[in-house]
């Protein structure tokens, strides 16, 4: 799209006569019309402003500098209610919804949604949000995970490792952290089955 073209649309759009559009910009109608037709193109700044104004767009967009790139298709993920331990997630059948995450994330790995039951994390993480959580046995201190505990349903909680074990840590102070042993860690057992990468929030 040319310049002039630009300008038309944003006229046209606005239902403004060339008339009335010159006035606004201080030029003659018959200088807009060489404007909309790109027969003058070296148009002055000032009234590249002054239409990019009226049309409340920018310059740029004017000059056609910062065309809008085209939107990047998603990757859907299936949302769980429950993740319970030693089944793998993709034979979980416990699917409440769906969300899109980038395909320059998807690329990074394997992905799922779950659905945070209760307030061991608040404020950060809320009864009824949803975190995207990409699929890994492993975590670094600080990350948040997803963590089977006893044979029971997956918990969400902050990993702190130490030479002799590790804790699963609560955002809630009301929430004491969990403390597992290296040998705890393999008798209860205590399983990493992925690491929290965004949180979804709907209100």
């Amino acid at each position: 799209m040319t310049i002039g073209e630009r300008i038309k649309n944003i006229r046209d759009r606005l239902n403004i006569s060339q008339v009335d559009f010159a006035d606004k910009i201080n030029v003659s109608k018959q200088t807009l019309y060489k404007y909309e037709n790109n027969i003058i193109t070296n148009i002055p700044s000032d009234k590249i402003e002054a239409i990019a104004s009226i049309g409340k767009v920018s310059p740029a967009y004017i000059m056609g500098w910062d065309v809008i790139p085209p939107k990047r298709k998603g990757v859907i993920i299936n949302v769980l209610g429950r993740v319970a331990a030693g089944v793998p997630i993709e034979a979980i059948e416990n699917v409440i919804d769906t969300e899109e995450i980038t395909e320059d994330l998807a690329r990074t790995g394997s992905f799922f949604g779950l659905q945070i039951h209760g307030d061991s994390m608040i404020p950060n993480i809320c009864d009824g949000d949803v975190v995207i959580v990409r699929q890994q046995e492993d975590a670094e201190t600080g990350d948040i995970v997803i963590a089977t505990v006893n044979g029971t349903d997956a918990t969400c909680k902050r990993l702190r490792k130490y030479k002799d074990g590790i804790e699963l840590i609560a955002n809630n102070p009301s929430y004491d952290p969990l403390d597992f042993s290296n040998q705890e860690i393999i008798d209860k057992p205590v399983k990493i089955i992925g690491k929290v990468v965004e949180l979804r929030r709907k209100f």
